[in-house]
């Protein structure tokens, strides 16, 4: 469980994409070298081996949540190792560098698209490109017949590739629904973002995280997702540019206002949406809540949750961000949901 504080990423450092290059470190060459020291005269071979090229390791970071460190780093360079030299000294190592990401953090070969592997836990390394093997001195090569080679290896060279980092948000509970439908009212409200909010669509225009704080110090992290529409996962909109960062969420929150013409079909869109673009997206958890229903009566919301009762296949709350009504609840069923 991420620890307790405030997140609050502003849309300028929110990054998600980042492409570079990264390059190994060549191995050293072994040292070709014959042994000589006052009253020796034939000291044989002694040469020493080259160092180990440093590899350029990804490693996982709970504390990170975006790769805004990472935007400007478009070549990453280990170092090379040493040569090797006489009296059979090996050469240093190179040094590795490693480059810390977010947790959830896919790695992607740009040539062929492919992943390459992703980072989940905290403190979990992988090697990108592994250096060069450094050669062997020419002692290695004394034999009974060759008793002085005057030989060694080369080092082994370095390794090079462009790689594309791309980070899906490890989020307990994901917000889903159509532009201006409360989201990011939802979660100023319930965590202590401060996401942007304004009276037009559009209004986010990159994910925000929230730790919703519960009982007895206990906590969950919120995202709340750029607005779906209708064909986004053909790329309408800027909701199917976010729309990988669902996949990693526990529980889909569908948010869907209580002026909207049609709930229930609403919630069918947004359904098919996920569904076309990852069919998988639909054995998560789900559940619906009607915002901004401080907007209705009483004996309207009692028509309406008669209609709904009839039509809509899942759960569903009715609750109001902006007056406090129903967020108590809004914690315990998703707590409940959680830990069931």
């Amino acid at each position: 469980m991420p620890q307790l504080w405030e997140v609050n990423m502003t849309e300028g450092n929110f990054v998600d994409y980042v492409r570079m290059n990264v390059q190994s470190g060549n191995g050293g060459k072994g040292s070709m070298h014959l042994h000589r020291e006052k009253f020796i005269t034939k000291g044989g071979p002694d040469g020493g081996d080259g160092g180990r090229g440093g590899h350029v390791i990804i490693r996982g970071n709970e504390n990170l949540w975006t790769l805004y460190h990472l935007k400007f780093k478009k070549h990453i360079r280990a170092g090379h190792g040493g040569h090797g030299s006489g009296s059979r000294s090996s050469g240093a190592d190179g040094e590795d560098v490693y480059v810390d990401v977010p947790l959830g953090t896919v790695v992607r070969d740009v040539e062929s698209n492919e992943v390459i592997f992703e980072i989940t836990e905290h403190g979990e390394e992988k090697i990108i490109v592994e250096g060069g093997k450094g050669g062997l001195g020419n002692w290695h090569f004394k034999t009974s017949t060759n008793q002085t080679p005057r030989y060694s290896q080369p080092g082994i060279p370095l390794s090079e590739r462009d790689i594309l980092l791309e980070l899906k948000i490890l989020a307990d509970v994901g917000l889903v629904g159509f532009p201006n439908a409360g989201k990011s009212t939802l979660l100023s409200v319930i965590t202590s973002a401060k996401p942007k909010i304004a009276d037009y669509e559009f209004t986010t225009l990159k994910p925000n995280l929230g730790i919703v704080e519960y009982r007895d110090f206990q906590s969950f992290v919120m995202a709340d997702i750029p607005g779906i529409i209708e064909g986004a996962a053909e790329g309408k909109g800027l909701g199917h540019y976010f729309l990988r960062h669902i996949e990693r969420n526990s529980i889909l929150l569908f948010l869907v206002p209580a002026d909207a013409p049609d709930i229930h079909k609403q919630y069918e869109i947004l359904l098919d949406e996920l569904r076309r673009y990852n069919p998988e997206m639909l054995d998560k958890d789900r559940f619906v809540v009607i915002s901004k229903s401080d907007m209705l009566d009483a004996e309207l919301e009692a028509e309406l949750k008669a209609e709904l009762d009839e039509t809509l296949p899942i759960d569903y709350m009715f609750i109001s961000s902006v007056a406090q009504k129903g967020i108590t609840e809004l914690k315990d069923k998703l707590w409940k949901m959680l830990n069931d």
